[in-house]
């Protein structure tokens, strides 16, 4: 048997590069761009030689954060890798994983493209074609074929739909028979779902919704988190019942003791933000949907950009027309009247507000869009915080966990990784890691890693046989 020093992991093809260091990292990005361009996939590994000798390298924290922070700074449109460290023998080396649809992509500002283990300019050609696929709604995501088919559909979620939609008057057909009328509402392709059929009624990774509740008014110290991943309908349902049990609401008292329970927040204002959220986002960026509840406000963030060149004012004022990021999904949601047309989800969401005596903004970030709704009292109710962690310990009401001091020597994108993964752990003190990875979209290989420090920090130990024990976090 060879030494480390001799270890060779194969030689590098179009979808896999390698770096002898972080000292080409630029080198780095655009072969990243190149890849993605040709088979919108791949890998790259520092820490070994062009013909796949692994030499290893000295990986800190600032190691894989300056990776990450090159990759988003430098590639367009935004991706969103996965960076690990590796061994091979007793050698170290980072592997980053990535992957994205939204071509072409560009290297700072040019655009490349993969031919052997090449890193081409490319061709305007191609160039133009790529864009035109990218922008015609033909070659859209969502009317791609998914690996999904109609055995796949969510049974319940489907019928809902259906009973809506035709309550709605806007379906004039009889038929019941799932492939008939995923076929009649373009969802479908013969027994495989579009992406946008599989979005809508799948039980699967297409749709994510992470939640969490904060303590304070900042992101952090952790009350709750979950995270879901199901059809669109069905999470949207999610997200409004997690909301509504953690507003504080007002009893009013009327003629012959009837009562009328009021939201801090209006509910047609949150439902209508809510379902924008999914209608309106950038699935191929592979981001989660999210809801935020601080004590002083609640976000709502869809992620994916607002439309180049428009304001949420100019679509309040109704100075703008609709732009349907996702028409099919838009679409089928207007059937069932989940939501309207005609660009208005701001406009009734303000009215909504204004009404209640509710203050809200939108915000627009680099990746996403935030609708922020203010609380009027700046706290949680006793309700929402007992209602907090769905799997937690028995016998214990929610409460927060306080872990600044555990986790001082952690940053960045650690820090919320390390805090997930703890977060995880106060809900159900028998997590597995394979359940721990499904909460937090972690690697096992990252979360072992994780939970390895943790005990040498002495912030968590292990109680119990292997099989059958717990987590007590210290």
């Amino acid at each position: 048997m060879g030494t480390a020093s001799q270890i060779k992991i194969g030689l590098e093809t179009e979808t896999i590069e390698y770096k002898k260091s972080t000292g080409e990292l630029k080198e780095a990005v655009i072969s990243i761009a190149a890849i993605l361009n040709k088979h919108q996939q791949g890998e790259i590994y520092f820490g070994v030689k062009n013909d796949g000798s692994v030499v290893g390298q000295d990986i800190t924290d600032e190691t894989l954060r300056k990776i990450g922070q090159a990759v988003k700074a430098h590639i367009a449109p935004t991706i969103y890798p996965e960076i690990t460290i590796i061994k091979f023998g007793s050698k170290s080396c980072v592997k980053v994983k990535f992957e994205g649809s939204r071509r072409p992509y560009f290297a700072y500002n040019i655009p490349r493209i993969r031919v052997a283990d090449e890193d081409l300019v490319m061709d305007q050609n191609l160039y133009e074609e790529m864009m035109r696929k990218r922008d015609n709604i033909k070659y859209a995501w969502e009317q791609q074929i998914s690996e999904y088919t109609i055995d796949d559909v969510d049974d319940a979620a489907f019928k809902e739909y259906l009973r809506k939609a035709k309550e709605a008057g806007r379906i004039d057909f009889d038929e019941t028979d799932v492939e008939i009328v995923l076929d009649k509402l373009e969802l479908s392709q013969g027994k495989y779902l579009r992406n946008a059929g599989a979005a809508l009624f799948c039980d699967c990774g297409i749709n994510e919704l992470q939640m969490a509740k904060f303590a304070s008014n900042e992101r952090l110290t952790f009350t709750d988190i979950r995270r879901f991943t199901g059809p669109i309908i069905e999470l949207a349902k999610k997200a409004e019942q997690y909301i509504i049990d953690a507003m504080d609401w007002k009893v009013e008292i009327g003629s012959g003791l009837s009562r009328k329970e009021i939201p801090e927040i209006p509910l047609e204002a949150i439902r209508e933000a809510i379902i924008n959220s999914f209608g309106h986002k950038m699935f191929d960026m592979g981001q989660s949907n999210e809801v935020a509840i601080f004590k002083n406000r609640i976000e709502i963030y869809n992620p994916g950009p607002f439309p180049d060149g428009l304001t949420p004012e100019m679509f309040i004022s109704g100075r703008s027309r609709p732009v349907r990021r996702n028409p099919l999904i838009t679409r089928t949601l207007y059937y069932s009247k989940d939501m309207e047309s005609f660009a208005t989800g701001l406009k009734r969401i303000i009215v909504a507000c204004e009404k209640a005596g509710c203050r809200v903004q939108f915000e627009q970030q680099a990746y996403g869009f935030a609708v922020i709704f203010y609380r009027k009292n700046g706290s949680d109710s006793q309700n929402g915080i007992e209602n907090g962690i769905e799997n937690g310990i028995e016998n214990k009401k929610t409460e927060a966990l306080n872990i600044e001091d555990k986790l001082k020597t952690y940053t960045g994108k650690k820090r919320k990784n390390a805090e997930n993964i703890l977060l995880a752990i106060y809900a159900n003190c028998q997590i597995s890691i394979s359940e721990i990875k499904l909460v937090t979209g972690l690697s096992e290989r990252t979360i072992a890693r994780y939970l390895k420090e943790f005990k040498e920090k002495q912030i968590i130990s292990r109680e119990g046989p292997e099989h059958g024990g717990y987590w007590n976090i210290l």
